[in-house]
């Protein structure tokens, strides 16, 4: 009798086993489905062109001495002229990568003054630089450069990067990743817009705030007791918060099909 109790209640931890490894095995799709739904600017990049992001994202993270990151979310943007793209990447627990999604983005336009090229590397989101939070105002060109109020500017600090206006060379700027007036600038995402910041969309931006998807050293900050005013109090982060952004240049030749060009370019000065 004991043996058959003994017996059954092994059947019962395995199957519970079980089910926790189904429910683990189900939670990457789940948050896939979350960026489908709230995230309304997407692109759908093929599976051969997620690979050779995906390759070029393992590239840029041994360059940083990251090759070996325990599982995270990171934000992986190609700055490539006929591209102009974010993608939301997962580095799973078993060190392989999952997709969560794409959408268009705007980063530095070379030939105008002030205006950089965005700079490619690995950059941390850390409280070194803090984050802070629109105002929604506008500007003297009637620009909410920020976007509308509340919107997150996740700030990844001063870096070098490369004038785009003159006869080039290094400066320093300010990188950061933020939304954009969602009237005047958001419809015209997928270009190079801005003067070295990345413009992302409102509900992408949303996303990564709510579900803390950079979030790693703020959550850990706040779990020792630190008060941070920048997060949302009904935040639900993923269960692997990172802290990477990394930039890379795929050089692309041509527009590929998966991100379209927007409409028609018009001036709009005075926006970072």
């Amino acid at each position: 009798m004991r043996s058959l109790v003994r017996t059954c209640g092994l059947a019962v931890l395995l199957w519970a086993l079980a089910g926790l490894a189904a429910a683990a095995d189900d939670v990457p799709p789940q948050w896939r489905e979350k960026f489908a739904l709230e995230v309304d600017r997407r692109l759908d990049v093929p599976a051969q062109a997620q690979q050779r992001y995906l390759a070029l994202l393992d590239a840029a993270l041994a360059d940083a001495g990251l090759a070996d990151l325990p599982a995270q979310t990171l934000v992986l943007v190609d700055r490539s002229v006929q591209v102009q793209a974010a993608f939301v990447v997962l580095r799973t627990p078993e060190r392989g990568w999952f997709w969560l999604g794409a959408s268009p983005v705007s980063t530095g336009r070379v030939g105008s003054f002030d205006h950089f090229r965005t700079p490619v590397g690995v950059f941390s989101h850390s409280l070194d630089n803090p984050d802070f939070r629109s105002e929604g105002t506008y500007n003297q060109n009637h620009i909410r450069g920020y976007g509308e109020r509340g919107m997150r500017v996740f700030d990844f600090g001063w870096t070098q990067a490369e004038r785009g206006w003159g006869a080039g060379g290094q400066s320093t700027m300010r990188l950061q990743m933020h939304a954009t007036d969602p009237d005047t600038l958001e419809p015209r995402l997928g270009r190079p817009e801005s003067k070295g910041c990345i413009r992302i969309a409102a509900t992408l931006n949303v996303f990564l705030d709510r579900y803390g998807v950079l979030d790693a050293d703020y959550e850990q900050a706040l779990a020792r007791g630190r008060s941070l005013w920048v997060m949302l109090a009904d935040r639900t982060p993923v269960p692997w918060p990172g802290r990477y952004l990394v930039i890379v240049d795929s050089q692309a030749t041509e527009r590929p099909a998966w991100s379209p060009m927007p409409g028609a370019r018009q001036a709009a000065p005075g926006a970072s």
